[in-house]
């Protein structure tokens, strides 16, 4: 049932109320808080048909429309949907917004290493990724590359997959791909290892060996570390291969994003 909202002080708008305050920013960028926000139409038919469950919707009446409707039959009776007009959701959230569905939902505990290690065919381990642009489209790319069994490993001080704008960016994969956060690292990469995953560190060091000769991995896991620095040195000499993309002479390095991509085409046998 669709509840029409005219006022922007209304209190079951909470959720959605100032989203370009910095405090809040910095608390979703960290994931500190019960609960995420998912925004644009595409994304937020990602989060229908997720795990999470969904506090509730807010639309515009534009999207408010046959196609969105059609799959919000699905939510549990109690879930509200709100709608209201453009002018109501822009001085709710505070900044001009012309996706026209945004939705609130609550996060679950992560997976356990060993959850994750039982059903993944191929692994992107993320360390130190502080840029949520690259960590949205480290879930795009998973999506698209490895498919069904892909995972994501958080190791270091990495942003959080579920701030929204890695959501957006990800285009909304990073509600279905399985994540979650590695302690002691790298030490824990060995557990990695038992579980016959084959460590590949991305770097563009020298004495990498070429991603192209290496073919396809039965279970490769891609190290990639953060834009600038890239992978530590320790967690370089933890992994089993060290590989690198080939390059113009006067060019020292990819986007992490793009050279995950080429990491993953090359290694991840196709289903």
């Amino acid at each position: 049932m669709l509840v029409t909202i005219d006022d922007p002080s209304d209190p079951r708008l909470a959720d959605y109320r100032d989203l370009k305050e910095a405090g809040l920013r910095a608390r979703e960028l960290r994931g500190e808080h019960s609960h995420f926000i998912a925004e644009g139409e595409n994304v937020v038919l990602h989060l229908l048909a997720s795990k999470y469950p969904i506090r509730s919707l807010l639309l515009s009446p534009r999207f408010a429309n046959e196609r969105m409707t059609q799959h919000l039959s699905g939510l549990p009776s109690q879930t509200p949907v709100y709608v209201a007009t453009q002018a109501v959701l822009e001085a709710v959230i505070g900044f001009e917004f012309h996706r026209g569905a945004i939705a609130s939902a609550d996060r679950v505990p992560e997976p356990t290493i060993n959850d994750v290690l039982a059903t993944a065919r191929a692994l992107v381990i993320c360390e130190h990724l502080s840029n949520t642009d690259n960590m949205g489209a480290v879930f795009r790319n998973a999506a698209c590359m490895i498919g069904s069994g892909a995972a994501v490993l958080l190791a270091g001080e990495c942003c959080h997959p579920l701030y929204r704008k890695a959501i957006r960016v990800s285009m909304g994969h990073a509600l279905r791909i399985p994540f979650m956060t590695l302690l002691n690292w790298p030490e824990s990469l060995e557990l990695i290892h038992q579980a016959g995953f084959t460590s590949i560190a991305m770097t563009p060091s020298p004495d990498a060996q070429d991603i192209r000769t290496l073919g396809p991995v039965a279970k490769p896991a891609i190290l990639v570390g953060a834009e600038g620095p890239g992978l530590s040195p320790q967690t370089i000499q933890a992994a089993q291969r060290k590989a690198r993309i080939a390059m113009a002479p006067h060019c020292d390095s990819l986007n992490v994003a793009t050279a995950l991509a080429v990491g993953l085409h090359a290694v991840v046998t196709p289903l």
